[in-house]
């Protein structure tokens, strides 16, 4: 009997172990440090015992875990439920955990609960401000440890990412933190300064991340800007040159130069001074400084200046036949215009700084100008010399005086570089060199030095009582140098004297000529002068226009109209006549004038216009006293002739 009961029991255990399985099972899960977290277990069709393992190693039995006060079985037997709770989750408690049903021998899959680690706060190095030079290369490093899993780290500038980052991890000693760095490389500008860097650390525990800021302080040296007013002046007037710098740590002072030169005295930021052409060449400079070093700052004037040389020219000698080129240099502003010219010419050889000449002839030999035009301000010229080595050149004149019986001499002018090595005079019979030395008393040479310019030479040969047969030969003149030579024939004339007698009776004769002649202009003046005073002469010009009909002539009306002319050129040309007799004769004919004047006048004394005929019988007077227009061109072949005589103011 008892073996049947206990068969009867084995039969009912293996058929509830038979039925019993999991309805629910543990997942894995993720929690964060410090929370809460309930694994699931259900067990359908059975009502036995049922324990949790850690990572194999069992729990206990029952709800309350005593050896594991933060652990508790939530138990409902009622659905089969045996959930394990886990408050405040610590990193310990990341492990592996199965639900076990010990009677009906089921075990859960594994579930692996991770507990989730929030990095502690990012520390970035130097914080909060950290001290920075400008251009000077730094790696900000940026710091988060303790998280689990590892941290990612991102860089924000004002609030706007970054790119550029590297970073590095490293596993603390537990096996499951991570600590994380992060470096970012930067180039601090001397803008940079009051900009803020901050750095973002994030992982599962912390979606929103934490933060770390830091500000910059990026000291530099000034930053300068430098300017003039006004932009553009003319030499010789006031210029003011403004330095703007702005610098960390502040500026200490300031420094002018130009051209590399230190100004003395300048120490402001501002520099006030009178601009020449040197100040469009030579650039004027203002140095900042403070604590971490200095700015240089140039610029130059547009001053606007004459033509200024800025090479001196140097004389040039070549061989005939050879190429030269001659150099000029100017300065002006605005830009100039340059000519090449000889002087002498006004033909434009050349507009560049260099003038070629090819194959060059003694006859290009001389002065070269080149000039310099800056339009609206001036004009500059220099001369460059150029001398042409080449055979002599004799210039005297073919033919030459003398008096005979007095000494005379014959003039042989040799121009030429080098100068002559060799001069020989020949005439008659006659041979002269200078090694040869003086032909006889009656000759003799002389010869100047060469000039240093040029290289001409004068030779002379002097003829002591010249005579008869002086005049009948030619003299020879011929000049050597290494070039070549010259040759010039040369003829003496004789000059007749003129007796002292007879020059001087004819000064004294043209002498008291002159004086009669200013006598005579001296008293017609006076008797003018007298005429005006009784009223002779009119107020206007006395303008006539004379119509002349060439088909009739009218000999008395025309011998009328000079009479009062011829007296008066008889007047100026007798100045001995009595007096009385003039005054008389052109009283009357004044009085004549006046009255047919008055008559005959309808233009109220203004003009006096006549009509005449013309006479070829007229007297010479007329014409070369009176300045009469005529003109041909009147129909019916009259002509008009219009006349104007006593100009009085």
């Amino acid at each position: 009997m008892q073996g049947l009961l206990l068969l009867l029991s084995l039969a009912l255990s293996f058929h509830r172990v038979r039925t019993a399985r999991f309805s629910q099972e543990p997942a894995d899960q993720s929690v964060v440090l410090g929370q809460r977290v309930v694994l699931s277990c259900v067990v359908f069709n059975y009502s036995g015992i049922v324990q949790w393992t850690k990572d194999g190693l069992a729990l206990g039995i029952g709800e309350d875990l005593r050896a594991w006060p933060r652990y508790r079985v939530l138990r409902l037997v009622d659905v089969g439920q045996y959930n394990l709770e886990i408050s405040a989750a610590e990193l310990s408690d990341d492990s592996l955990y199965e639900c076990q049903a010990t009677e009906a021998a089921l075990r859960s899959r594994r579930a692996k609960l991770t507990v989730l680690i929030p990095p502690d706060e990012p520390v970035i190095e130097g914080s909060p401000e950290i001290l920075l030079t400008a251009g000077v290369p730094y790696n900000m490093s940026c710091v988060s440890r303790g998280a689990k899993p590892a941290s990612v780290i991102e860089w924000q500038k004002d609030g706007l990412p970054i790119e550029g980052a590297v970073s590095t991890t490293e596993v603390l000693p537990d096996r499951k933190r991570v600590t994380t760095r992060s470096y970012l490389p930067i180039q601090p500008l001397d803008t940079d300064t009051g900009k803020n860097f901050t750095c973002v650390a994030t992982n599962l525990a912390v979606p929103m991340g934490k933060r770390a800021t830091i500000t910059l302080n990026v000291h530099h040296p000034p930053v300068v800007t430098l300017s003039i007013e006004p932009r553009s002046v003319l030499e010789g007037e006031r210029v003011t040159f403004t330095c703007q710098a702005t610098a960390n740590p502040p500026i200490m002072g300031y420094k002018w130069a130009k051209g590399g030169v230190v100004i003395q005295g300048a120490r402001e930021s501002v520099f006030v001074t009178k601009a020449d052409h040197s100040f469009f060449t030579e650039p004027v400079s203002c140095q900042v400084f403070n604590a971490v070093g200095s700015t240089n700052v140039s610029i130059l004037v547009d001053v606007h200046f004459g033509p200024i040389l800025v090479v001196e020219p140097k004389p040039v000698t070549v061989d005939v036949d050879s190429d030269v080129t001659l150099n000029c240099k100017w300065a002006g502003n605005p830009p100039l215009t340059l000519t090449w010219t000889k002087k002498g010419s006004s033909m434009v050889l050349s507009n560049n700084n260099q003038l070629y000449l090819k194959s060059v002839s003694q006859a290009d030999a001389g002065q070269y100008v080149c000039k310099a035009i800056v339009p609206r301000i001036g004009v500059g010229e220099t001369e460059v010399t150029l001398t042409v080595n080449g055979p002599p050149i004799i210039s005297s004149e073919p033919f030459q005086y003398a008096v005979r019986g007095e000494r005379g001499e014959v003039k042989c002018y040799i121009a030429s570089t080098p100068p002559p090595d060799k001069i020989v005079w020949a005439w008659k019979e006659n041979v002269w060199e200078k090694e040869k030395g003086t032909l006889s008393e009656r000759y003799t040479v002389e010869q100047s030095k060469p000039s240093a310019q040029g290289g001409a030479v004068l030779s002379t040969l002097t003829i002591n009582n010249i005579m008869e047969s002086d005049f009948q030969s030619t003299y020879n003149c011929t000049a050597w140098n290494s070039f070549g030579s010259g040759t010039m024939i040369i003829s003496l004339e004789e000059m007749e004297i003129v007796p002292v007698g007879i020059i001087a009776g004819g000064t004294v004769g043209c002498s008291i000529l002159l004086l009669l002649c200013l006598l005579a202009l001296v008293l017609f003046l006076y008797r003018q002068r007298k005429g005006s005073r009784r009223g002779v002469t009119l107020g206007k010009p006395d303008i006539k226009v004379e119509t002349i009909n060439k088909e009739s002539h009218s000999l008395e009306e025309d011998s009328g109209s000079v009479s009062t002319a011829t007296r008066m050129v008889k007047a100026m040309y007798s100045p001995f006549k009595d007096d009385i007799d003039l005054k008389q004769e052109l009283r009357s004919d004044t009085l004549d004038t006046r009255q047919d004047y008055e008559l005959k006048d309808p233009t109220n004394g203004y003009y006096n216009v006549r009509a005449s005929t013309h006479d070829e019988g007229r007297p010479a007077s007329r014409s070369m006293h009176y300045s009469d227009y005529r003109t041909s061109s009147q129909p019916g072949g009259a002509a008009a002739v219009w006349t104007c005589n006593n100009f009085n103011h």
